[in-house]
């Protein structure tokens, strides 16, 4: 069965509906350059204290190194880390070390073939990829929310050669995720602006969303 992530979640009340509706992870975004569904800290740890098993909360973090994105989860303890930008300073063995019972999902923004050998190198260290359709490159950084598809043959090659679970984001919505999972073959898929209306959760689009995946 398809896993289905709804993220930007802003409110306790939008958790109890995408899980009401059989949601198996909400996401929870932080600070970012750039985007939609930001919440603070501490609303963030609010809402993922509500959330029950075996929901997955995940903690859409902009930090880079591995004791800010350590830092950044004992302020919000959330089950599941999702990384939106490189590591660049530390590494997943110190995350882990420090943070043992907790996840770590990579986010890898799909631009080029290149993707790919990034998404498996990294594969090797963590519990999960998300593929995404951000641009880190630009001078203010894409991390996520951009509500575009990306080339879902690179991603189906991503899936292939992965040796861990493997989530589809970017531009999904419910006229599109079928094609998307048709071909791309992931182990779930994340929506945010797909599902919403004005920035709020819209729940004949979220209907319509679980409808078209789980069919």
């Amino acid at each position: 069965m398809i896993r289905i992530k709804i993220c930007c979640i802003g409110s306790i009340e939008e958790a109890k509906k995408a899980i009401s509706y059989g949601a198996s992870a909400i996401g929870l975004v932080a600070r970012m350059p750039s985007g939609q569904g930001v919440i603070a800290d501490e609303l963030i740890a609010e809402i993922a204290k509500t959330v029950p098993p075996p929901v997955a909360t995940f903690l859409l973090t902009s930090e880079t190194s591995s004791g800010g994105i350590v830092n950044h989860h004992k302020r919000v303890n959330t089950n599941t880390l999702q990384i939106v930008d490189t590591l660049k300073l530390g590494s997943y063995r110190d995350i882990r070390e420090k943070l043992p019972g907790v996840k770590i999902v990579q986010v890898i923004h799909v631009l080029t073939e290149r993707s790919i050998d990034e998404a498996l190198k990294v594969s090797e260290k963590v519990d999960a990829l998300l593929l995404d359709s951000g641009n880190p490159n630009l001078a203010v950084k894409e991390l996520g929310g951009t509500g575009r598809t990306h080339n879902w043959a690179i991603s189906r090659k991503i899936v292939e050669q992965s040796n861990v679970p493997v989530f589809l984001a970017g531009g999904l919505n419910a006229e599109n995720v079928r094609e998307a999972i048709e071909i791309v073959q992931p182990f779930g898929v994340d929506v945010c602006s797909g599902v919403r209306t004005d920035e709020k959760l819209d729940l004949k689009k979220l209907e319509a969303f679980f409808r078209a995946v789980l069919g």
